[in-house]
């Protein structure tokens, strides 16, 4: 099975990797401050109409650019270098596409191309493939 859409949208610049700590009764207790809280919202109501009507079985090949507005001197498609970073990136919209049933499990996804680019045509453009034995 493959999957692949496009989802026009200002794309999150909010991490997973934003998560706060506080200490409670001496133990460091982990949360999630508002603004990450709605990137992952953001990501769940944009990812939800695209997700597969079973999710993806074994392991899967994942595919994400993400395409960020082209402002000031930034030219469509010219390459994004600077934060937020792609594995942080990832890992918040891979949580996310696990939580609306893009597939059990996102330790599922073998191998993945990520990339992020400045465009007139912000967004998230996803691939996500069944891979064969």
């Amino acid at each position: 099975m493959k999957i692949e859409c496009f989802i026009p949208m200002i794309p999150p610049t909010v991490t997973h990797q934003e998560k706060k700590v506080k200490v409670v009764y001496g133990k460091p207790v982990f949360y999630e401050p508002e603004k990450l809280k709605d990137a992952r919202g953001k990501l769940q109501a944009h990812l939800f109409p695209h997700r597969p009507a079973k999710p993806l079985m074994g392991p899967v090949f994942f595919k994400a650019v993400w395409k960020f507005p082209a402002v000031g001197k930034h030219k469509d498609g010219d390459w994004r270098d600077t934060k937020p970073d792609t594995d942080n990136l990832q890992k918040l919209l891979k949580d996310v596409m696990t939580a609306v049933g893009f597939w059990r499990d996102d330790a599922q996804v073998c191998a993945e191309v990520v990339g992020k680019i400045w465009s007139d045509r912000p967004g998230l453009y996803l691939l996500a493939e069944e891979l064969r034995p």
